[in-house]
């Protein structure tokens, strides 16, 4: 099959389409699945370069999120059988290190979810790390209620989006920042309230105006090493910050969380329990096929092109999701 190998870690173009890599061996508790599209994370990044603290044994495919047809079910696997679409969504990859930027990848049952006939293979392909890290963020970890308000800083890319639509249906209101004015169409598109661009000076005026100054309950927030200190000052009482994303050391001023009982929350998905991840996916699937969930895939490359689309996930400004066509 044709799959994209690393070899060794490093930058992006250390990644290479291999067009015999040798098919995935399917043991009795696996399901293989055929894979269609396979949607870009940064954390893939992170773990192609060596940085991230959790390294893959080399060499390794990488790509945690994948949607196609299930082609092959082990001899224990109940529930799945060759030809349902699906979509994958795991807290990590499987010890034969069989990644999603291939024709195929043998997954377990549990990370593998129905995908209604009304998603796409590129939608199904962005629903796993964004969605369900915006799903734990704001329900898991910050425990956001209906009728708080929920500042989803950095709405426009896969995890702001998913952030938004979430938060949306839970009966919050919502205020998404983004950088430009299409991707703030698209946030308010997506069940934004209140829109900001976090590029103009008095940004954070506008939020404290859009809450008649008592601040927000929750931020979801994917740079904390831009924002963190600047966040402590717009929550209520009470209110916490759930940190997605982060790319460095920060300081900030520990009064401004002590004088609002705030909280600061950390969070990776490989943290999640089977428990967790049974609740995550079960909102996300009843989410995609009643319309409630609808991806924005803001960008579609060819496998072959993987090593761009590593270099396209971390620059600034990302508008929806990217993924790679199989």
């Amino acid at each position: 099959m044709k799959a994209i190998v690393v070899r060794e870690f490093g930058k992006p173009e250390t990644m290479k389409l291999e067009p015999d890599a040798p098919d995935p061996k399917v043991r009795p508790g696996d399901v293989l699945v055929r894979i269609r599209a396979a949607g870009v994370n940064p954390v893939d990044v992170y773990m192609q370069s060596g940085t991230y603290p959790r390294k893959p044994v080399l060499p390794y495919t990488p790509g945690f999120d994948g949607a196609g047809e299930v082609e092959k079910v082990g001899a224990d696997v109940k529930g799945f059988a060759p030809g349902d679409r699906v979509y994958i969504g795991g807290p990590g990859y499987t010890p034969s290190g069989s990644g999603t930027y291939a024709e195929r990848a043998i997954c377990p049952p549990a990370h593998v979810h129905v995908l209604p006939a009304r998603a796409s293979f590129a939608q199904g392909a962005a629903i796993g790390v964004p969605y369900a890290t915006a799903y734990r963020a704001l329900f898991q970890r910050a425990a956001a209620r209906p009728g708080e308000t929920v500042l989803v800083h950095g709405a426009t890319g896969g995890v702001g989006i998913a952030s938004v639509e979430l938060a949306h249906a839970r009966g919050l209101r919502v205020i998404g920042s983004g950088g430009t004015e299409a991707g703030l169409a698209i946030v308010r598109e997506h069940g934004a309230d209140v829109v900001v661009n976090h590029r103009a000076p008095d940004y954070t005026d506008e939020i404290m105006r859009a809450t008649n100054g008592r601040g927000v309950n929750v931020i979801v927030e994917m740079a904390a090493h831009v924002n963190l200190d600047r966040d402590l000052t717009l929550l209520a009482r009470g209110g916490r910050v759930a940190v997605v994303g982060n790319r460095g050391r920060v300081e900030i001023d520990a009064r401004q969380a002590m004088g609002r009982d705030a909280a600061i929350l950390g969070m990776t998905l490989f943290n999640v329990s089977d428990d967790d991840l049974v609740e995550i996916h079960a909102a996300l699937t009843a989410g995609l096929a009643n319309g409630t969930l609808n991806p924005v895939i803001g960008r579609e490359m060819p496998l072959a092109d993987a090593a761009r689309a590593h270099e396209a996930i971390m620059v600034p400004g990302a508008l929806g999701k990217i993924v790679l066509n199989v």
